[in-house]
């Protein structure tokens, strides 16, 4: 690793946040943690003593998991809220929720919630560094590191690559995040999906617009398929989701446009034969299992990062 480098963050909100070399500096620090989850005892000391809250007001299982076992692998305690067991059942408000766990002494508060900007308001009311794990519509940092991380390690590069992603823009934090990440490291990002799926001013985060799944796909890199996200939907906004797979669906014919070495990628969960069919998820290109071993990797980094072996400024970032 760069020894002249300084990772400056003491939380991690959104992908916006980072410069290029941040971005890199991470990946190069999840891929040296990789090997530890390829041990027999798959632990080291690097956080002992530290103190980590996984504070979910949302379902999940991926995320949660691997914040859980990226923790556990560098000997922190992690404790584990769900909205269905805390006090917010009871009408306790977000921020008496954050100053009781701050009255405990956490170091870092990983937290989910179903409004956009919910992480960032915590950071102005506790002294615990806050991990973003999505909020609401907005982003989903760690996942985008992890997809970045995984092109990164089957292409070798993320410059000049051209990537596609598919489905639900509107209600995707994950595909803001993949956005401002894949754009920012010199790629091409371009979207495409039912007109209700695109949100005015994606172009703004340096997407790019396709009219078709074929014009997306063609010649892409990496195809990656969103889930649709009926909870955040009051109404419909597709006519049927057997009509979604037959005009949005990710298959074997659509992929004849891409390039023959494309990967094929899904934050998960999938819903298999809407938003990609099983073999196209079970291919020989599809990366998805990679993306989540990559998770955990990534969210070692970040929790070192914070709180490891370098020192880190208190610039509010």
């Amino acid at each position: 690793m760069d020894t002249e480098y300084a990772f400056r963050h003491r939380h991690i909100l959104g992908i916006d946040q980072f410069s290029e070399a941040d971005i890199y500096h991470i990946l190069q620090t999840a891929g040296s943690f990789k090997e530890i989850s390829n041990r027999t005892i798959k632990k080291v000391p690097i956080l002992r003593g530290k103190t980590i809250i996984n504070l979910f007001f949302e379902p999940s299982t991926r995320t949660r998991l691997s914040f859980e076992i990226a923790a556990k692998r560098m000997s922190a305690d992690t404790f584990n809220i769900s909205a269905s067991t805390s006090s917010a059942t009871k009408g306790e408000t977000l921020i008496d929720t954050a100053r009781n766990l701050q009255a405990m002494n956490p170091d870092i508060v990983v937290m989910r919630h179903a409004y956009s900007g919910s992480p960032h308001l915590l950071t102005k009311h506790i002294d615990a560094s806050i991990i973003n794990a999505g909020d609401g519509t907005h982003q989903h940092p760690s996942q985008g590191l992890l997809d970045m991380l995984t092109v990164l390690e089957h292409k070798g590069k993320i410059q000049g690559l051209k990537i596609a992603i598919i489905g639900d823009i509107a209600h995707s934090r994950v595909a803001r995040s993949d956005i401002l990440g894949f754009t920012k490291l010199g790629a091409t990002v371009h979207v495409a999906g039912p007109a209700t799926f695109i949100p005015p001013g994606i172009d703004k985060l340096g997407a790019t617009v396709c009219r078709t799944t074929k014009e997306a796909v063609e010649d892409a890199d990496v195809v990656m398929a969103l889930r649709i996200q009926r909870e955040r939907q009051n109404d419909p906004l597709i006519p049927s989701l057997r009509e979604y797979a037959v005009f949005f669906g990710i298959n074997r014919k659509l992929l004849e446009n891409a390039r023959k070495d494309t990967l094929i990628m899904h934050p998960g969960p999938i819903n298999r034969g809407v938003e990609m069919n099983p073999d196209v998820a079970d291919g020989p290109q599809s990366v998805i299992l990679d993306q989540v071993t990559n998770g955990v990797a990534v969210r070692m980094a970040l929790l070192y990062l914070i709180l490891g072996g370098e020192k880190n400024s208190t610039d509010g970032k």
